[in-house]
């Protein structure tokens, strides 16, 4: 008999929580998974899927237009937002019990309660029950950062977003990464007037410059405002509701609703990860090696609450290679290198390997080739929307060492070209491919 209750305990139900947990069990562990909240974790709760279904229900309303260049008679359509809403919120519900199935086919423990660790071995849930593990594995994820500004407590974050009781006409959104721009899009669709307002003088950064500026010219081509540079003073709360957010230098905006989209921080707070000697970094990260284990041997952690790459199928993979690891006598490690990414703003965005600017940084040399072309369904919508497709190349090799690009589907095209940049091709062998015609992923085999 063990002495310890579980062979794994996980503290967290997130992707990387549940992938290590199932692929744990399957080895033969003996497993038990914490959840304070919901399971699933940001991406399926409150994330990337009701985003993406958002988004979804956001392009209707350019496609409703497009349609009638198209020969369809369509009338001026009213939008519910509570329908898209409680939709949204049912899908994610079908997929929380879904993720529950799988804990409960691997015979995984789920205990519904917050978690703390105590010890390197042990962990007091919040009934007061204690449990031992052998190995336990943090899983905790991010939490949305909220400015320190007067009047902060008005505004909202993500997480709040998806539980709007009406679509706002007037919303302010803090910030310029992926989670800004793409509710930028999403509720410019649906009919906001919509104020981007970032402290800095760039969006996107870590995106090749070319592709962003393209971006931000869409965007306000659209309609969409933005404020850059601005320094938030304070949020004032009116006596109908309605809010006022001042800055130190220009105009105050009026808004209905703040949506706080400033980064994300890992969940470490209130752990008990000090009373086993892990070590975090100043931004509160747990630090780990490369197999995941943290500076107490007992201890692992993996996902956004690590200082590595903040994507749910990178937590995926490294809660697996953990699983694997630790419980499967497979000893395996996450390649970081050419993991692609998107952002799904409107249009969307995706990108592999270097920007250009780090490819000159790094190489030197390089080559970049372009396509700038407007998508055949603009043309007949009559949008002058210009998709933008971007190459760079190692101008030695003649390695394709990243790949950009803006447009209708860039996701999904660049999914699959991300492929042919992980395996090291080059250009040449881009140019040797035969086109697809007519596609808009055939501007890749025919840059120049």
């Amino acid at each position: 008999m063990s002495d310890y209750d579980f062979d794994l305990f996980v503290i967290g139900a997130g992707s990387g929580g549940v992938r290590a947990s199932r692929v744990a069990a399957a080895h033969g562990a003996k497993v038990a998974v914490a959840e304070e909240f919901r399971v699933g974790g940001t991406c399926v709760i409150r994330g990337c899927v009701p985003k993406k279904l958002l988004i979804y229900g956001a392009h209707f309303a350019e496609d409703l237009k497009d349609a009638r260049r198209f020969g369809w008679n369509v009338p001026d359509c009213g939008f519910e937002w509570a329908t898209l809403r409680d939709n949204v919120l049912g899908e994610v519900d079908r997929l929380e019990g879904l993720y529950k199935n799988t804990l409960g086919s691997h015979k995984v423990e789920l205990i519904a309660e917050r978690a703390t660790i105590t010890g390197p071995h042990q962990v007091a849930l919040a009934s007061g029950r204690e449990v031992t593990a052998k190995v336990i594995l943090v899983a905790t994820g991010a939490w949305p950062l909220i400015p320190e500004v007067e009047g902060a407590e008005h505004g909202i974050t993500s997480n709040e977003v998806f539980h709007l009781d009406d679509c706002p006409k007037r919303i302010v959104i803090v910030g310029g990464g992926y989670i800004a721009n793409e509710f930028a899009g999403i509720f410019h669709q649906l009919g906001s007037h919509v104020t981007m307002v970032n402290r800095g003088s760039t969006l996107l950064r870590g995106y090749d410059e070319q592709i962003r500026d393209r971006l931000l010219q869409i965007s306000t081509m659209k309609g969409i405002n933005f404020r850059f540079n601005a320094q938030m003073e304070k949020i004032e709360k009116n006596e109908d509701g309605t809010l006022c957010v001042r800055f130190k230098d220009g105009d105050p905006v009026a808004a209905d609703i703040v949506l706080f989209a400033t980064g994300r921080q890992p969940h470490t707070d209130g752990l008990g990860l000090d009373k086993a000697g892990v070590e975090l970094d100043e931004k509160g990260a747990i630090k780990v090696d490369e197999y995941s284990r943290t500076s107490c041997e007992s201890i692992y952690a993996v996902g956004d609450v690590t200082d590595r790459l903040q994507l749910t199928p990178v937590a995926i993979r490294e809660g697996h290679a953990f699983a694997d690891t630790v419980f499967g006598d497979n000893p395996r490690t996450v390649d970081y290198s050419c993991v692609p990414s998107a952002v799904f703003s409107h249009p969307p965005l995706a990108g592999v390997g270097l920007t250009e600017a780090q490819a000159k940084n790094k190489y030197g040399t390089v080559k970049v080739y372009t396509s700038d072309f407007r998508p055949m369904k603009n043309v007949l919508a009559g949008r002058d929307e210009r998709a933008l497709y971007k190459m760079v190349v190692d101008a030695t090799t003649n390695k394709v060492i990243g790949l950009h690009m803006i447009g209708p589907d860039a996701p999904e095209i660049l999914q699959a070209a991300a492929v042919a940049v992980k395996a090291g091709l080059t250009k040449q062998d881009f140019d040797d491919t035969v086109a697809l015609h007519p596609s808009m992923a055939e501007e890749l085999v025919l840059l120049k």
